[in-house]
C-alpha cells in the first residue's frame, strides 16, 4: 500500500458525471471493459475497436502475472524470495529485475527520497497490516538502519539484498504495470482506451470522437472534485497522505507516505501531487518522491528533469501548475477562488 490515488474519471465513462458528445456511431462509441482487482487494489480497463474484448483478456493476465511477481507475502514470489533470502543471490524474471532496476535509478536520482526498502518500516507504522501505531524513535532508528537502497545489487537477473533487509516495489509497480497493459492493447491495434489502476491512469491515444480524456482532480480537502485536467496518449497519477491516514492517541493524523530521512510520515506543506508523463511508471515513481520533497524541492526537481509536468496542491490550497498544464487545467467552479500560480522553468 503506498499511494492514495486522487483521479476521478469524468465524461463518457463514469456514472452520474457529465456524458460526452456521441459523434460517431452508437456501435463504434460503446467499449469494452474489464474490471477486477490486482495488486491490493481495484482495475478498471476500458477499451474501444474491434479487437477490445481480446486485447483486456490479455491486460488482466499481464497484470495478473506481474502482481505474482512482486507480492512481499506471496511466498511464491520473485520479491517474497529476495526478502527472505538471507543475503543470498536471487534469480528472478526479467520483469522483476528491470522493474528493481528502474526503481533504483529513480533512487539514485531523486536522492534517496524514493525508497525501496523501506518496506519494514511501512509495516511499524501499520499501513501494510492496518494495525495502526506510532512506533518510538528508538524503533525507528533500528529499522532505518537497513533502509538503503545502494545495498541492492542487481546483476542481470540475479538480485541480491543484504540480510534484515526488505524489498518493496509498491512506489512502481502499478506504474509499470499499467504501461505493459497498454503496450498489449496497442499491439492488439487498440487506438483508445482508458486504463485505471488503482487511480494510475494511463491513457490510449484521445476518446473515440477525437476530444481529450477529461480526468476529475480530487480534492485533497473535502470529498469533491477541485477541477479537470484534460489530456490524451500520457500517464496520470496522484499521490498524498489525505485518505490513507489514522489519528494516534496524541491526536496527530500520520499519513502513509513516509520520509526515508526520518521514518516518520510526511508533514510539509503538500496536500497532493499529481504527475502527467508519457510513462506511468515514472508518474508512480515521481508522485511519491516529489510529495515527500514539498513544493520549493517539486518545483526544483522539475526545472531540472524535462519529460513530466505537475499540479502540486498544497496545504494553504494554492494549486501550482507547472507551465506545459496551462491550456489543460480548469478550477471546477466551486473551487473558483482558490489562487492557481503558474510555474515556469
Amino acid at each position: 500500500m503506498k499511494k492514495i490515488v486522487s483521479i476521478i474519471l469524468a465524461g463518457c465513462l463514469v456514472v452520474g458525471l457529465t456524458a460526452c458528445s456521441n459523434r460517431q456511431s452508437e456501435e463504434e462509441q460503446t467499449p469494452d471493459t474489464r474490471d477486477f482487482f490486482a495488486m491490493n487494489t481495484y482495475i478498471s480497463l476500458t477499451a474501444y475497436g474491434e479487437q477490445a474484448e481480446t486485447a483486456l483478456t490479455q491486460a488482466q493476465e499481464r497484470v495478473e502475472e506481474l502482481e505474482g511477481l512482486w507480492s512481499v507475502t506471496d511466498e511464491t514470489s520473485d520479491i517474497y524470495a529476495v526478502n527472505h533470502s538471507e543475503g543470498q543471490p536471487v534469480s528472478v524474471s526479467e520483469d522483476t529485475a528491470e522493474l528493481v532496476s528502474f526503481a533504483l535509478e529513480m533512487a539514485e536520482e531523486t536522492g534517496g527520497v524514493l525508497e525501496p526498502t523501506l518496506y519494514p518500516v511501512l509495516t511499524a507504522w501499520g499501513f501494510t497490516t492496518d494495525e495502526h501505531r506510532v512506533p518510538s524513535q528508538e524503533e525507528l532508528a533500528r529499522l532505518l538502519e537497513s533502509v538503503d537502497y545502494r545495498r541492492i545489487s542487481v546483476d542481470e537477473n540475479t538480485i541480491r539484498l543484504e540480510p534484515d533487509m526488505m524489498l518493496d516495489l509498491g512506489a512502481v509497480g502499478k506504474g509499470y504495470a499499467s504501461d505493459e497493459a497498454a503496450e498489449l492493447l496497442r499491439e492488439e491495434g487498440i487506438t483508445s482506451a482508458l486504463l485505471d489502476l488503482g487511480g494510475n491512469i494511463v491513457m490510449i491515444g484521445s476518446r473515440p470522437d477525437g476530444s481529450d480524456w477529461r480526468l476529475g482532480l480530487q480534492n485533497p480537502f473535502d470529498n469533491d472534485m477541485i477541477g479537470v485536467l484534460t489530456a490524451s496518449d500520457c500517464a496520470v497519477v496522484t499521490s498524498g497522505n489525505y485518505e490513507n491516514n489514522f489519528t494516534g492517541e496524541d491526536g496527530t493524523v500520520y499519513g502513509h507516505i513516509i520520509d526515508p530521512a526520518t521514518g516518520y510520515p510526511v508533514n510539509n506543506d503538500l496536500a497532493s501531487v499529481t504527475i502527467i508523463a508519457d510513462e506511468g511508471k515514472l508518474c508512480d515513481a515521481l508522485s511519491t518522491s516529489l510529495f515527500v520533497m514539498g513544493s520549493d524541492g517539486a518545483i526544483d526537481y522539475w526545472r531540472k528533469h524535462p519529460g513530466f509536468e505537475m499540479i502540486l496542491i498544497t496545504q494553504d490550497r494554492q494549486i501550482l501548475l507547472t507551465e506545459g498544464l496551462e491550456e489543460q487545467f480548469a478550477l471546477d467552479e466551486t473551487h473558483s477562488d482558490m489562487e492557481v500560480q503558474l510555474v515556469a522553468r
